[in-house]
């Protein structure tokens, strides 16, 4: 597994995941840049109460809240918007470390949309129903955070061997791989989240945690064919 995760980190060498990573990033911060402006926009809308020096403040304010969550939010709209582009990154870690596969299956949009959908809305019910937990475990540091990788490292284990393996077997045999291997797909995805709660890590970690799974991927079923 730790092999796995190094030869993921050890790509970004790679000039073509480089190009994904840097393509993901940019489409990042456009998205963001354009939603900073709107939101500074109305906030400086909302508190304009015709003082001069009160209305500055209200923008000098406004513009250091809007950068305040504008840095907070990167990370997750690094992750959001790199899902455009984790095919690429998949096919460049098979062209440089399985050149002997086929082809990847064409994923359906609908069925790769409803996946995403179905991720999601587990991902949030899980998480809410697990908030009075975290609220009550709020101060007992080992506790809440052996619930939060645990939640968290069975969704993004899920999630990310789903996206790798769904590129190459049907849902039934996924869900078969999946289930048998269920120890080491759980601890995969606690690796993935220690990844994005790590600052300047957690900008690359989508791509190294699609990377990182499909090597575990292939070394799980290429024993088994």
């Amino acid at each position: 597994m730790f092999s796995a995760l190094f030869k993921a980190f050890a790509q970004f060498a790679d000039p073509r995941l480089r190009r994904v990573l840097w393509r993901s990033l940019g489409l990042a911060l456009a998205v963001l840049a354009a939603l900073a402006v709107g939101l500074w926009l109305a906030l400086g809308a909302l508190g304009a109460v015709g003082i001069g020096w009160i209305d500055a403040i209200v923008d000098v304010a406004a513009g250091a809240g809007v950068a305040v969550v504008a840095w907070l939010l990167f990370p997750a709209a690094v992750s959001v918007t790199v899902g455009l582009f984790l095919e690429d990154a998949a096919a460049a870690v098979e062209a440089r470390h399985y050149p002997d596969l086929p082809p990847a299956r064409a994923q359906p949009v609908g069925e790769a949309v409803l996946a995403g959908v179905r991720f999601a809305g587990a991902a949030l019910l899980l998480n809410l129903l697990a908030l009075p937990l975290y609220l009550a475990l709020l101060f007992i540091p080992p506790l809440n955070i052996f619930v939060f990788y645990g939640l968290n490292g069975y969704l993004l284990g899920r999630e990310y061997f789903e996206l790798v393996a769904l590129r190459r077997l049907d849902e039934r045999r996924v869900r078969e791989v999946r289930r048998a291997q269920s120890g080491r797909v759980f601890a995969a995805g606690v690796i993935v989240t220690a990844l994005l709660t790590v600052p300047v890590v957690n900008l690359v970690a989508p791509i190294a945690a699609t990377a990182f799974m499909l090597h575990l991927f292939e070394g799980l079923r290429r024993p088994a064919a």
